[in-house]
């Protein structure tokens, strides 16, 4: 919700999450997508805001309130998926331990930050990825 996905210009994290996406798609995967809902994607869309806050020049939302809402509506709805697939890095750890649904993180960020540890942790239950050797 940051940056539409696929995203125009700047967006690693998106760009992969599109990437992704489509090609689940492709192969006949059901995929639902919590995006900004200026992303394209043939997948099911659930817009967490209209625009993405990036590019939205007339936004006054506060990044930390969307991802609470966002997190929200895909733990809120976990029942209802298979696997649920967070690109928001350690943010989604406290709500996949509140869930049965099996959660995969792939963090895209630093992980060598100290105030990490005590975060990851926390993450025994989840399967959490890097998306390079280096990252990890």
């Amino acid at each position: 919700m940051y940056e539409p996905v696929p995203p125009p210009r700047y967006g690693g994290t998106e760009r992969i999450v599109s990437y992704l996406t489509e090609e689940l798609v492709r192969r006949g995967h059901d995929v639902t997508l919590f995006a900004s809902g200026d992303s394209r994607t043939a997948a099911r869309l659930v817009a967490v805001t209209e625009r993405a806050l990036r590019l939205d020049a007339n936004s006054r939302e506060v990044l930390a309130a969307n991802f609470s809402r966002e997190l929200g509506r895909v733990f809120g709805t976990a029942e209802k998926f298979d696997v649920i697939h967070c690109h928001v890095d350690y943010l989604a750890y406290p709500f996949s331990r509140l869930v049965r649904t099996p959660t995969l993180h792939t963090l895209h960020g630093r992980l060598d930050l100290p105030y990490l540890g005590p975060v990851t942790c926390d993450s025994s239950r989840s399967a959490t990825r890097s998306v390079s050797r280096s990252r990890r």
